[in-house]
């Protein structure tokens, strides 16, 4: 089997769906001598934020020697992305090995009349028969959906069980209120495992310090008043916590000192938990990590900044760090959306902010918002808005846009890939 081949697969496979359930995944790990059993996890959960605390996390056991697994979704740049070890992506050529092996796998389990595992499921186990061949010593999972029921869910060595911001999205699955949310999220916490948190709403807080100790396990968060940012700018902020010194932090945006002190407090019950990583090897791995796709800046003159806000807490945030970088100069929006998300939450935060929106098409058919429908939606707080493809938004942007003005596009992170290339033309 080619990548090529293997993605073709992966392709026909995404018939059977999402299915929030571990049944079917348990019956493949089985089938492929459960390889997780091998491994030890860092496990992220969480709304907004997973793929920034699972960035500066492993960059940071990186940093102190260990051989270090990413497992992330959704990618921003280039699907093995979603695969790494040490920062490097899994080959195409080992790639495509892997699939088959699970693809032959699935043969035998559907020809004993088992379930046709999902395209997740398919992509976690390869993810763990890859780490498992790297001989990875921690492996950082990101859950793809929710928690308890996630197919990630599956593994049963998790050092430390961990909460980036948590607040309404995918509500038809997860439930719809803020506590049955964080009761599914919470689902990932395993008997004496370390739990960490990030600074959360009360009610939200309440349920996972519930679940915590009915699983004996150690509890800790980030507390607001510990945490200092300093000075900010396109280039980067300083950073303050526990005893972690002004620091300068590559990644942009108010939301990214806590996600960082989220990572420190990961660290933290690391090392009692007898991992040896020192504040040096703390301090360099938080100052070097980089996670596109979160208030990056990818191009100047006029700044580019690609953002993938697509849910209300999202922009909200996304709104303050606007507000917070933007320092007087004009904002040109390019904003794309899938249908199921709260779009109009987030046109209400970031319309009124923005100089002139070009809305687009999102690639994905089958759940993507039409430009022309955002339009209408966006237009109440931004008059100056229109559709557009892709390429002609950032085109006609950069025609308006001053050399000192912001291009930021936002809205969902499916599109920001291709932003990049276009911006790097």
């Amino acid at each position: 089997m080619t990548y090529k081949e293997a993605r073709v697969y992966l392709d026909e496979v995404s018939k059977y769906g999402s299915v929030l359930s571990l049944d079917t995944i348990r019956n493949l790990l089985a089938e492929l001598n459960n390889p997780q059993e091998d491994l030890h996890f860092i496990h992220i959960a969480g709304t907004n934020g997973k793929g920034s605390v699972l960035a500066y996390t492993s960059t940071v056991l990186s940093e102190a020697n260990y051989r270090v697994g990413r497992y992330v979704s959704p990618t921003v740049t280039t699907y093995l992305e979603r695969i790494q070890v040490d920062e490097e992506m899994i080959p195409e050529a080992t790639f495509a090995e892997l699939v088959e092996e699970v693809k032959e796998a699935i043969v035998r389990l559907t020809e004993d009349g088992g379930a046709h595992p999902t395209v997740f499921d398919i992509e976690t186990a390869v993810a763990f028969l890859y780490f498992q061949k790297k001989s990875c010593d921690l492996v950082v999972l990101e859950t793809g959906l929710g928690g308890l029921h996630d197919s990630t869910n599956v593994v049963k060595n998790t050092e430390v069980a961990a909460f980036a911001s948590i607040s309404r999205d995918h509500m038809k699955f997860l439930g719809d209120t803020l506590e049955k949310i964080a009761r599914e999220k919470a689902g990932i916490i395993k008997p004496g495992c370390s739990v960490v948190s990030g600074i959360q709403k009360p009610e939200v807080m309440e349920v996972l310090k519930q679940e915590a100790k009915r699983w004996n396990a150690p509890f800790s968060s980030v507390k607001k008043e510990e945490l200092q940012s300093g000075e900010h700018s396109l280039e980067g902020q300083r950073f303050q916590y526990k005893g972690i010194d002004k620091i300068r932090l590559k990644m942009l945006g108010v939301v990214q000192p806590e996600n960082a002190a989220t990572a420190c407090e990961i660290i933290y019950a690391l090392q009692k938990r007898g991992y040896q990583i020192s504040k040096e090897a703390l301090e360099k791995g938080l100052s070097k990590t980089v996670w596109k796709g979160r208030f990056t800046c990818i191009a100047q003159n006029p700044v580019v900044i690609i953002d993938g806000a697509h849910n209300e807490n999202a922009a909200l945030r996304l709104k303050e760090t606007l507000e917070t970088y933007g320092e007087g100069r004009k904002v040109f929006g390019i904003m794309g959306v899938f249908r199921d998300k709260e779009y109009e939450k987030i046109a209400a935060y970031m319309g009124p902010l923005l100089e002139k929106v070009f809305t687009i098409d999102l690639p994905d058919p089958n759940r993507r918002l039409p430009a022309e429908e955002l339009t209408e939606v966006m237009r109440p707080y931004c008059e100056a808005v229109t559709a557009y493809q892709v390429e002609t938004a950032l085109d006609l942007a950069r025609k308006e846009a001053g050399p000192n003005d912001v291009i930021l596009a936002f809205g969902s992170l499916s599109y920001l890939g291709q932003m990049i290339e276009l911006a790097e033309r």
